[in-house]
């Protein structure tokens, strides 16, 4: 039977009628089998996912696990090196494969990772999250999203496992590089703007990691979470409420950890009660790979596979990733002993469905694009994006004397030091394929062109003589080029020193996955390299490229200028000389603030009034190096006025905040203008202050502009004692400045009114209007 004429098929009706149709045609085992997965691996070298090879599904053939069908199928385009043409084939021969092997016939959602970009062999790798965020730029971020999502389209894939918001609560967390930020609102518009991109070309976006993980102890990777409820509903949740109402993700990972001494996979209150029943959220969550079992192996809270699988699905895990091993026939037994009801079976079922309807999978068409086999997933228009990102996001953090940009008259002699200088690898992610992937793979190189920050340089100054030295490895403790490289610095007019990390996977780099670290000292010996540089008396520029943030405050005052990257993708080498040479007017801000001391973690700046220095009580002082925000650029820009469209407001109202900036420089910038909030009296502890709205600003020289914020009072809701949130009347500070550590403009509001409780409607964005020209 060809299932041509039925209703499942009918394009004329919508994809909840066609599911619920299918649905009807199912046996149980066809149902469970639409909540299972497949991942093809030709290859067993080193692992992309955590303990990959013990979970690996044993002793079946692709046969008999295709036989009553499959709802995922699991990186076949980003599991090994294979060109587009080769990928695209193998999808399609797969997707035959699957309508050939099941009674019905109905074709698998194909999902791939795309953290910093379609993470497949040949593909743009974009800078890293961290460095979006560092951006504050939510269109960019979105064009950078659409164009990636039309990439993953090219290519037959459905659903992209990205973008991650989990909010930074320590530095020393290996995957921080993969987050935004540490400011949940941050964190929730620029994650709000990639999803809109990834989802307007029909790409399924998934957020990620759905909750808490960032916020594990001691900032070890998958370690339990202790935080209170209050921190959890206010820092941690917001953002992905943010991406699903107001980006319209369709799809949520569970987090590996546990809260509270719940793992998130088999939490019903945080997977049903709040996402779907306070939310509303009707789209799929799907299992960080392997978390199902984990709960069995690692939490301890099933006694075996099978039981995990149906304690899962009881929690509201509907897809069971990225193999399927305690669903499937598992949970085919679980339901026949009356241990799961298979009405809850067919709830995940039914989303999953209207999702395949939803994507076309159930027309009956081209299940791979035709082209596909000829896309280009590494174009020249992706180059541009990448390249805009990463000059974007490029801070600079001190320029003492106004050294840079290098004036190629009296800088004749450059002297480029430091392992992150001529190593392509360090200006990409962990979840960059070069380093996700072909780690495995050294004789395929990066493949694709990558030019290092050294060969920039030369291009940049064309007239210099730039010479290198590496000096030292990312990791390791060799000294012996320490000598070498001073040699190079005492005889160059200025030394580039290129220190920070080489991204891996579960030890196999100095920030990714598994990476964490004891400290935030810089990884190896550089921290060593850096003084011996130092020491011969020439201006050193510190240029630090990293997934996450060092401790500086050893050098804050000792370089002549110090520029932070987080991961600037293909395009960073680049973008990197052109700062220096002052082709690129840096316009980067501080996602996360840049710590003093590499054993005194500063805890991200949201912070009550005892999470800062406290003079007379502690000798330990956790101010940061740079401040949250931070940045500057090659011309000042002065804040001149601040003001708002009336004294006070109601406590379910909204306030208009002007503020006047004005380029006192010679040069273009690009001004980040940052609103923030403080409430000088509240029932519970609050943060000194917390962002509440962001704009960038364009400014000729000499020019003022004028920003309006339109601030919901939403935007100074909190938890309060009895665990609702709401917005309390009293006084609001609102301030702006260059950073939450600069802020020279303020006004105080009264909010008026009863104390507003606040439902899964409130506002969640500061709109921001800035002043046209010629006004």
């Amino acid at each position: 039977m060809t299932y041509v004429n039925v209703p499942w098929r009918d394009q004329g009706r919508t994809p909840a009628e066609r599911a619920e149709s299918l649905l009807a045609e199912l046996t149980l085992e066809e149902k469970v089998a639409q909540l299972g997965s497949v991942w093809i691996r030709v290859d067993d070298g080193g692992e992309v996912a955590p303990m990959q090879d013990f979970f690996a599904v044993p002793g079946t053939g692709l046969d008999d696990r295709l036989r009553d069908g499959i709802g995922h199928l699991t990186r076949v385009h980003g599991t090994e090196p294979l060109s587009p043409a080769e990928g695209a084939e193998r999808l399609r021969l797969l997707q035959e494969r699957v309508v050939a092997a099941s009674r019905l016939g109905i074709p698998a959602i194909a999902h791939e990772e795309c953290l910093t970009g379609f993470a497949a062999f040949g593909a743009t790798a974009y800078p890293t999250p961290l460095a979006w965020a560092a951006t504050f730029d939510p269109a960019l971020v979105e064009r950078m999203a659409a164009a990636i999502g039309r990439d993953l389209r090219a290519a037959g894939v459905h659903q992209g496992l990205s973008p991650v918001l989990d909010v930074v609560r320590d530095y020393r967390w290996g995957r921080v590089e993969e987050t935004l930020g540490e400011d949940p609102y941050l964190v929730g518009q620029l994650g709000a703007a990639y999803v809109r991109g990834l989802e307007q070309t029909g790409i399924i976006a998934t957020l990620k990691h759905f909750a808490g993980y960032a916020a594990s102890r001691a900032a070890r990777n998958h370690a339990p979470v202790g935080m209170g409820p209050r921190e959890f509903a206010d820092v941690i949740l917001p953002p992905f409420e943010t991406a699903l109402r107001e980006g319209g993700a369709r799809s949520v990972m569970n987090s590996y950890t546990d809260v509270d001494g719940v793992p998130v996979a088999a939490s019903a209150d945080l997977l049903r009660r709040l996402l779907r029943e306070e939310w509303g959220f009707d789209g799929t969550v799907v299992s960080d790979y392997w978390s199902i079992p984990f709960l069995a192996t690692m939490h301890r809270v099933a006694e075996d596979d099978a039981a995990a699988g149906a304690l899962a699905l009881r929690a509201g895990i509907d897809v069971e990733l990225p193999e399927t091993r305690s669903y499937g026939r598992n949970l085919v037994e679980q339901v026949k002993a009356g241990r799961v009801e298979e009405s809850v079976v067919d709830e995940a079922v039914r989303r999953v469905l209207r999702q395949k309807a939803e994507l076309g999978l159930l027309d009956g068409g081209l299940l791979v694009p035709e082209g596909a086999a000829d896309a280009d997933p590494d174009s020249a228009a992706n180059r541009e994006l990448a390249a805009a990102v990463a000059e974007r996001s490029i801070v600079l953090l001190r320029n003492a004397g106004r050294l840079l940009p290098l004036d190629p008259r009296t800088t004749a002699r450059i002297a480029v030091i430091g392992p992150c200088a001529d190593d392509p690898r360090t200006l990409m992610g962990c979840y960059s394929f070069p380093n996700h992937v072909l780690d495995r793979y050294p004789s395929r190189g990066m493949g694709l062109p990558v030019e290092t920050v050294l060969s920039r340089v030369e291009a940049e100054f064309p007239g210099a003589a730039v010479r290198h030295a590496p000096g030292a490895d990312v990791s390791g403790g060799d000294t012996s080029g320490f000598a070498a490289a001073a040699d190079l610095a005492a005889g160059s007019d200025v030394a580039l020193v290129f220190v920070g990390d080489r991204a891996g996977m579960f030890g196999g780099g100095t920030s990714g996955e598994g990476c964490d670290a004891a400290d935030l000292r810089l990884p190896g010996v550089q921290a060593e390299l850096v003084e011996a540089v130092l020491e011969t008396g020439t201006p050193v520029v510190l240029v630090v490229v990293s997934g996450r943030p060092y401790a500086l405050g050893a050098y804050e005052d000792r370089v002549a200028a110090a520029i932070q990257a987080f991961f600037p993708g293909v395009e960073g080498g680049a973008a990197l000389a052109g700062v220096l040479s002052g082709r690129v007017n840096p316009s980067g801000r501080l996602p996360v603030q840049i710590p003093r001391s590499p054993s005194i973690n500063p805890s991200t700046y949201l912070q009550p009034p005892l999470g800062g220095r406290a003079d007379g009580i502690t000798v330990l002082d956790p101010t940061p190096a740079f401040p949250f925000g931070h940045g500057l650029s090659y011309a000042p820009v002065a804040y001149e006025a601040m003001g708002t469209s009336q004294p006070e407001c109601r406590t379910d109202g909204e306030i208009e905040a002007r503020v006047t900036v004005r380029n006192a420089g010679e040069r273009p910038v690009e001004e980040v203008v940052q609103l923030y909030a403080s409430d000088p009296v509240a029932q519970v502890t609050r943060p000194v202050v917390w962002l509440v709205g962001f704009a960038r600003v364009p400014l000729e020289p000499g020019e003022s502009r004028e920003v309006a914020f339109d601030v919901p009072a939403a935007a100074f809701s909190f938890t309060g004692v009895d665990g609702r949130r709401l917005v309390e009347p009293g006084e609001i500070v609102l301030s702006s400045g260059p950073s939450a550590g600069d802020l020279p403009l303020s006004a105080r509001i009264r909010l008026n009114g009863a104390p507003d409780v606040l439902g899964a409607a409130r506002r969640l964005t500061t709109r921001a209007r800035v002043q046209e020209r010629n006004q």
